[in-house]
C-alpha cells in the first residue's frame, strides 16, 4: 500500500511542476474580474468543480454550478470556468458555446490545449496528466481512467483560489462565517 500512495503523490507532484504559472495567474484574474462564476464539468470532472466552487463561495464569490435548480441564466461579465481532460465533451461545448452567445467568457482546464472547447475559451489552463483516453503524450500512471487528471485540478484549483483570495486571518474568520453551519 505505502508504494501506491508514494506513487500515486509523485505522479500528482510531477504534473503540477509542468503547470505553466501563468496560465494559472490568468485564471486568477479571470475569477477576480467576473460578476459570477459558473462551474461545469461531467463525472468526477464535474465532482472537482463541485468543490471549487464551494471553496469560491467560501472566498465570497457568487458561484453557481451548472445543471443544479438554483442556477440563474449566465450573462455579460459572468465567467463559465468548464472543466474537461479531452476538451471535447459535448455537454461542455454546449454551455460554452450558449456562455459566448449570452456575452460571457469562458476559461478551459484541460489537457488538452487545441480542442474545441479551447477555441471557444478566452483562457485556457493545461494540465498534463494522463486522461482515460491514454494518448502518446499523456504521463504514465498507475490510476484508472482520468483520476490524475481529476486529482490535479482538485489540486491546482485550490492553489489558484488561495491566490486569488490571498486570505489573511481576517479573511479565514470570514471564510469560516461562510462554511455551512447546518451539519
Amino acid at each position: 500500500m505505502r508504494k501506491v500512495i508514494d506513487t500515486v503523490s509523485e505522479e500528482i507532484s510531477k504534473v503540477l511542476r509542468l503547470v505553466d504559472e501563468n496560465e494559472a495567474i490568468d485564471l486568477s484574474e479571470h475569477l477576480k474580474n467576473s460578476k459570477r462564476i459558473f462551474i461545469t464539468g461531467e463525472g468526477r470532472s464535474g465532482l472537482m468543480g463541485k468543490a471549487i466552487a464551494m471553496r469560491l463561495m467560501h472566498g465570497g464569490f457568487e458561484v453557481y454550478v451548472t445543471g443544479e435548480t438554483i442556477t440563474p441564466s449566465i450573462g455579460e461579465s459572468d465567467l463559465l470556468v468548464a472543466i474537461s481532460g479531452s476538451g471535447t465533451t459535448s455537454s461542455i461545448v454546449q454551455y460554452a458555446e450558449k456562455a459566448k452567445e449570452s456575452g460571457a467568457n469562458v476559461f478551459l482546464i484541460t489537457t488538452n490545449p487545441e480542442s474545441k472547447l479551447a477555441g471557444l475559451s478566452e483562457g485556457v489552463l493545461t494540465i498534463p496528466a494522463a486522461t482515460k483516453k491514454r494518448k502518446p503524450n499523456e504521463p504514465e500512471t498507475i490510476q484508472p481512467l482520468g483520476n490524475q487528471f481529476d486529482q490535479s485540478v482538485h489540486l491546482l484549483l485550490d492553489a489558484v483560489i488561495i491566490h486569488t483570495l490571498n486570505t489573511d486571518e481576517n479573511g479565514y474568520k470570514e471564510m469560516t462565517e461562510r462554511h455551512a453551519n447546518m451539519e
